[in-house]
């Protein structure tokens, strides 16, 4: 399933923060300059600083130390070239959403409270309804009736169906009705918004995996996505989230949501090489159509484009 095209310009103004502090003081740093220990150094400085990860940054710099002693990279821009290749390589290819080949395509969404969930649910059915495709979503989550509220105001401002149950209600049984509502509707895609589980909390991972089971018992295959939001303003925290939530699902794919409020977007590079999951999606900005499919060599790019 093909969301709306990445589109550079969006991109590099959502990514104006880490830019400043990683792309572009790092291109002002090196440029026209001869690469020596002192200047690698401080490139591997900020590639930590951006979060980009302890580990793949080590790779990083211990390649660029041989290349330098060995004469092949002598300059600044020859370095730059380098750490571009390098991070979208790290990345790896482009991973677009799955798609059901038969019936509704179900898309699950995860992530503890204050990740930007909700909003991040209404940005995919805002992209999906932008493409034609017909939305339902599911408001799972019934602990909090803000969240339920939440979902209401922009299933309305959005003109999409939603399902819900009383405060309190089972959680699943919301997902029942709404799997079978989808189904009844013939419609495309079925967006569940599941509550703010906190990641340590193992009786809400439980009632997750009933989510799942309840899913997959109405439709083969689904969920076909179970997409885990991230804050991206939380850095390495966010890895901890993640290989917890990890444990309870079977994450498919990355929603790395407020990157246009963060200095440290280098942290999609320790997502994809820490712990193997593809970004899919990042979300630049508040607004509904603040949303890009997330493509490595657009994103590195708008990482290093001058100011």
């Amino acid at each position: 399933m093909g969301l709306l095209r990445a589109t550079a310009g969006a991109i590099r103004r959502g990514l104006s923060r880490t830019r400043s502090a990683m792309g572009g003081s790092l291109v002002a740093l090196v440029r026209g300059r001869r690469i020596d220990d002192g200047t690698i150094d401080e490139i591997e400085t900020h590639l930590i600083q951006s979060d980009v990860g302890e580990r793949i940054t080590g790779e990083i710099i211990q390649q660029l130390r041989e290349d330098a002693s060995a004469g092949r990279i002598e300059r600044g821009e020859e370095a730059l070239s380098f750490l571009q290749k390098q991070l979208v390589d790290a990345l790896g290819e482009a991973t677009p959403l799955r798609e059901s080949q038969d019936g509704p395509t179900v898309i699950l969404v995860v992530g503890v409270n204050g990740v930007g969930k909700t909003t991040s649910v209404a940005k995919i059915a805002y992209a999906l309804r932008e493409e034609g495709r017909s939305v339902l979503l599911a408001a799972a989550d019934t602990y909090r009736a803000a969240a339920v509220s939440q979902l209401k105001i922009w299933s309305d401002r959005l003109g999409v169906d939603i399902i819900c149950g009383d405060s309190g209600a089972d959680p699943a049984a919301v997902v029942w009705d709404a799997a079978e509502a989808a189904i009844a509707r013939n419609v495309d895609v079925l967006l569940v918004d599941t509550a703010g589980r906190l990641h340590n909390d193992q009786s809400l991972m439980r009632q997750l995996e009933k989510i799942r089971g309840v899913l997959a018992k109405q439709m083969e295959g689904a969920p076909h996505e179970a997409l885990l939001v991230l804050d991206a303003t939380q850095g390495q925290n966010a890895l901890v989230q993640a290989r917890m939530f990890s444990n309870a699902v079977d994450v498919s794919g990355i929603f790395l949501a407020k990157l246009d409020g963060t200095a440290r977007g280098g942290i999609a590079v320790a997502i994809a090489t820490d712990l193997g999951l593809p970004v899919k999606l990042i979300g630049v900005g508040e607004r509904p159509e603040d949303v890009e499919p997330f493509d490595p060599p657009t994103f590195v790019e708008a990482l290093f484009a001058d100011d």
